[in-house]
């Protein structure tokens, strides 16, 4: 693409010669030459204060939105965020491979990495990375196909009102899923049916072929069947009735899973290599939007079996005198720590639950955190390490056996002492409270 065809689709200005550009990049760390730099503004940095450093590296062109001075070519634009935009929408409209989206309080991530291992089988696949998930990253990965891929897996999130429905207009998805609704960011959505509804929105943003894959086990989900009611519906389920269902649901020693996947039209046995039950929802969710895909049984048996598990969820890693460290440490919601809550109780007896505070749960924290502590006492949970203001409600609700801490550092001492060949500690928070230093202080792996 040329710098006057940019110009035209983010109607810009464009000042200097018109030439063509290799890629697009918002980070002047990494940006080539020959590429086309957007200099977008962000939660901490602005791209703006980086063109010098970007005119170093001999790009094609930078896209502005306030005055700049510069001997590069350069495009001016009313706001360099939207003009990403608009560039990944025009982008959208060429695509006729199939675009799978995916949302949900939790398992988005995971579900998207299954359904991709799934894909890989039989194609190419772009994929979200990273959890590029919202009004950056999702135009950012849009951006990136070529006619290589076969297929498209996307990851959609959000944290305020309206947003879900503004990413499907940009990805078009001819696939989509919700995962599961919980009160996760419920301080900027006040209730639970709030945030049903906005995930819910990616069904309205289906394309008019398109398919919507519904958790029957989902308390929303006849409300969501309603949103999607103009789509072909395939349902997915662990306990209900579905089109795509676990049956025959086994344990091994190691906290994995092995179940039999039962399709509309065949059944085959499963080997889940993911730690924890509720990751068989997410096998679920990937299975349906695969089989919506007209992806073989074997190919999706294939998918399920070897995906490897994503950074901070529920991997497995050696801890210090032979302990064994489960680093569930990505993020934290009530129902995630309850889903690692009870994967941990079926895996040791000598359980320790690291917690770092969950947060954005507004008016409800304390009663949530709260819930915690006696979810991980009548659950089996041995001894509590909590960290944040908010969990020490958790340690307070857990009694004896708990303690809570008001930095990291005095957690770890007081952590590295227990661990031994029988203990196995898993470690949970929210993104803000950094758990992952925690992981590292304990492991050999880092």
């Amino acid at each position: 693409m040329n710098l006057s065809e940019l110009s035209n689709i983010t109607n810009g200005t464009l000042t200097g010669i018109d030439t063509e550009f290799k890629n697009i990049s918002i980070d002047s760390r990494t940006v080539q030459s020959g590429d086309c730099f957007f200099a977008i503004k962000g939660e901490y940095f602005d791209g703006h204060d980086f063109i010098s450093d970007v005119a170093k590296k001999n790009v094609a062109a930078i896209i502005v939105d306030r005055d700049v001075k510069t001997n590069i070519p350069h495009i001016h634009v009313k706001n360099t965020r939207q003009a990403l935009i608009d560039l990944a929408c025009f982008y959208r409209q060429h695509i006729t491979i199939p675009v799978a989206a995916i949302t949900g309080s939790c398992g988005k991530t995971t579900t998207r990495a299954l359904l991709e291992n799934i894909l890989k089988q039989s194609g190419n696949v772009l994929a979200s990375k990273k959890s590029f998930n919202n009004d950056i990253g999702l135009p950012l990965t849009l951006l990136k196909l070529n006619p290589s891929y076969n297929f498209v897996a996307l990851e959609i999130g959000t944290n305020h009102p309206g947003e879900i429905a503004g990413l499907t207009k940009i990805a078009k998805p001819t696939i989509a899923t919700v995962t599961m609704v919980a009160p996760v960011h419920i301080e900027h959505f006040g209730t639970l049916e709030a945030i049903a509804r906005e995930k819910g929105a990616i069904f309205e943003g289906l394309t008019s072929d398109g398919i919507a894959v519904i958790n029957a086990d989902d308390q929303h989900a006849t409300f969501w069947k309603k949103m999607a009611a103009m789509h072909r519906i395939i349902t997915f389920a662990k306990n209900n009735s579905a089109d795509v269902t676990a049956r025959d649901i086994k344990f091994t020693p190691d906290g994995k899973t092995t179940f039999t996947l039962f399709l509309p039209n065949k059944n085959i046995l499963i080997s889940l290599p993911l730690l924890g039950e509720h990751n068989i929802t997410n096998a679920l969710a990937a299975a349906a939007m695969a089989f919506a895909m007209n992806i073989s049984i074997e190919n999706i048996k294939t998918g399920l079996e070897t995906v490897q598990p994503e950074y901070g969820r529920l991997v497995e890693k050696k801890g210090f005198a032979g302990a064994t460290i489960i680093d569930d440490s990505y993020n934290a919601n009530p129902a995630s720590v309850k889903a690692a809550i009870t994967l941990l109780t079926h895996r040791a007896k000598n359980s320790i639950l690291v917690f770092g505070d969950m947060l954005e749960l507004g008016n409800i924290a304390d009663e949530q955190h709260a819930d915690i502590g006696i979810f991980a006492k009548n659950a089996g949970i041995k001894k509590l390490f909590c960290y944040g203001k908010l969990s020490a409600q958790a340690a307070k609700t857990f009694g004896e056996n708990a303690q809570h801490f008001d930095n990291h550092d005095a957690l770890i001492e007081s952590l590295k002492p227990q661990l031994q060949k029988d203990t196995t500690v898993l470690i949970k928070g929210s993104r803000g409270m950094k758990m992952e230093k925690v992981v590292e202080a304990l492991c050999y792996c880092g």
